[in-house]
């Protein structure tokens, strides 16, 4: 169970490509990727897509028919930036025999997608530890730093990225911004400080899938790493709201330790 939220996310980063029609740039030649096939590129949102503020999505997330816990997702403006805030809490006999309880938040550039930084706070079993990814673009470099809370232990690591990526929490909105049309196929790039990883994902079909938040005509997309740490261990299936929200309301992630559901428990909005 360790760390649910990320390695879904991470997952689901697969599905936040970008269309094949997007597969240069507006210059007309070929993104400049480090690590990744030409056509993996983060692109930035169109000028009418509005960041779903202010919403947060709370989820259930099951393990072998268990309840493993639950997992929140938020987007807020944040200046010149947006900020989301995620967290993940196990519970009942999952939260026995291995505790999580991680917070998150990613900062990432509203004009063109491209990841800030991300600060992580994670409490996994025995492990405890503080996490910080600066993406320096004019450097072509993530910087990590990473401090064991139990030990003292600190961590420093620069690794090479192309000139735009995005991360496993900005990731989960990157999508919604763009089109879910049936046998669309999208390529992307992440990076959480390691490696950079390219996924692919596939718009499959169009489906009714019932939550405890209620029923939706949905657009599931299939989608798995290409390289990287996740590489052929695992797939991840989402099913996005067919209407201009593209709102998550269930996942899916099959991986080499078993399945783990997230479904919809409700949506909250701030009150303006």
């Amino acid at each position: 169970m360790r760390n649910f939220i990320t390695v879904v996310s991470a997952a689901m980063l697969a599905l936040w490509p970008q269309p094949a029609s997007f597969s240069q740039t507006q210059s007309g030649k070929p993104p400049d990727v480090i690590g990744a096939a030409p056509g993996a590129q983060i692109v930035p949102p169109p000028a009418i897509y509005a960041f779903p503020n202010g919403r947060k999505y709370v989820y259930g997330v099951e393990w072998h028919l268990f309840t493993a816990g639950t997992a929140t997702v938020k987007m807020e403006s944040a200046g010149s930036e947006q900020k989301v805030l995620a967290a993940a809490d196990s519970a009942g006999a999952v939260n026995m025999l291995y505790a999580v309880h991680d917070r998150f938040e990613a900062r990432f550039d509203p004009h063109t997608f491209c990841s800030l930084r991300v600060s992580k706070h994670t409490e996994e079993g025995p492990h405890k530890r503080d996490t910080d990814i600066h993406f320096d673009y004019p450097r072509r470099k993530s910087v990590l730093d990473e401090k064991n809370l139990k030990t003292g232990e600190t961590k420093h690591t620069e690794n090479d990225i192309p000139a735009c990526v995005t991360d496993v929490i900005t990731g989960f909105y990157y999508l919604a911004s763009l089109p879910l049309q049936t046998g669309n196929s999208y390529r992307f790039v992440v990076n959480d400080g390691g490696k950079t990883t390219e996924a692919a994902a596939h718009v499959e079909a169009h489906e009714q899938v019932k939550t405890p938040a209620g029923t939706f005509q949905t657009v599931r997309v299939t989608a798995e790493a290409l390289s990287g740490p996740l590489m052929g261990k695992g797939k991840v299936w989402a099913w996005f709201t067919d209407d201009a929200n593209h709102t998550p309301v269930q996942m899916r992630a099959k991986l080499g330790w078993g399945t783990l559901l997230f479904r919809m428990q409700r949506l909250e909005q701030d009150a303006h």
